[in-house]
C-alpha cells in the first residue's frame, strides 16, 4: 500500500528524502543512466510524467509513485518539456 501521508513543506524539499534518493537512482538504472529523450548522460533528472495517479487522481510522495510514471530526462530535455507544457508548481502539505 503506498503511502499518501504529505510531510509539510514544499515539494523539493521531499527531493532530498533518502527513499526519494533510492527512487531515483533506480529509474536512472532501469533508464540505462541516459536521458530517455536525447541519450544524454549529463545531469540527469528523474521526472513524474504527471503528479497525481491517472487510475484514482491521487497524489502521493515522490517516492511512492509506480515506476510507469517515471522517466530519466537530462536537465535540458526537462526544461523544454516543463516550458513546452507549461508543467505548474505547487506545494503539498498535511490536511
Amino acid at each position: 500500500m503506498m503511502e499518501k501521508r504529505i510531510i509539510h513543506g514544499s515539494y523539493g524539499s521531499l527531493l532530498f528524502n533518502p527513499k526519494w534518493r533510492e527512487k531515483r537512482q533506480h529509474i536512472i538504472d532501469r533508464d540505462g543512466g541516459r536521458c530517455v529523450i536525447c541519450g544524454s548522460t549529463d545531469e540527469l533528472i528523474v521526472h513524474h510524467k504527471q503528479y497525481h495517479l491517472a487510475e484514482t487522481g491521487e497524489k502521493y510522495v515522490p517516492w511512492n509513485y509506480p515506476d510507469k510514471y517515471l522517466v530519466t530526462l537530462c536537465k535540458d530535455c526537462h526544461q523544454r518539456g516543463h516550458a513546452k507544457y507549461n508543467v505548474p508548481a505547487f506545494v503539498i502539505k498535511n490536511h
